[in-house]
This record gives C-alpha cells, structure tokens and sequence, in this order.
C-alpha cells in the first residue's frame, strides 16, 4: 500500500489517509481481508499523529471500508449491503459537481463522458 500525505494541501491528513485508502480497494490493489498497518506503524511511517490514522480508520469503518479488529487491527471488509445509503450519499455529492459543471458550462454528455472514463481507468488497473 502506498500512501502519499500532501502536507501542503488544503485538505486534512485524516481524509487524504482515508481517500486514498478507499482508491487503493476501489483499484483492487487492497481485497477484503488485507490487513492494514497498524495505527502506530503507519503513524509512524507517514510522520503524523496516531490520532490523525486512528481518525482515518474510524471513518473508514462507519463508511463500511474496514472493520477493526482488538487482535488483528484494522482488516479491509467493504460492505457491499448498503448500497442504498451509499447511493444517496453519492447523489449528495453529484448535485454540487452537476451544479459546478453547468455553471461552467460543461456539458451533460461530457460528464457522462468524464464518468465513464473513471470507470474505465478503475476496470484497467
């Protein structure tokens, strides 16, 4: 797993950790079962705060990305049964870039055409 924190970046460390976890499943680079270093280790190798990780995790396991384990830490169990929760969630965030993209004058087939390429790019790797 490779993980890069931009420290420069406008965005919190917890939610680039928690991002780019869920690329890495979604890239099929991270299965269900994987564990995931501990929160002192990646802490460590990433040279931020236990608490920074100890966030990410906690959001990735109320998101349905990870299940945290006392003996075995923090294993990949993506759950794929709530899908309707996740779809509503989704639609939240789609109204604000639909809406970004018709003020700038961006087109409904070249957003269909910016979200078929993702879905492409995720299928190839």
């Amino acid at each position: 797993m490779l993980i890069e924190i931009d420290f420069n970046s406008p965005e919190a460390i917890y939610i680039q950790l928690r991002n780019q976890i869920v690329m890495e499943i979604a890239q099929d680079r991270l299965h269900d079962g994987d564990s995931l270093p501990s929160v002192r280790s990646l802490a460590k190798d990433l040279g931020v705060n236990m608490h920074t990780v100890n966030k990410a995790y906690a959001i990735l396991r109320e998101e349905g990305y990870l299940k945290l384990d006392r003996r075995k830490g923090a294993i990949v169990s993506v759950e794929r049964n709530r899908k309707e929760a996740e779809l509503e969630k989704i639609n939240s965030y789609m109204q604000m870039i639909v809406a970004q993209a018709i003020c700038k004058e961006i087109t409904k087939e070249e957003m269909k055409q910016i979200v078929g390429e993702m879905y492409d790019t995720f299928h190839l790797l």
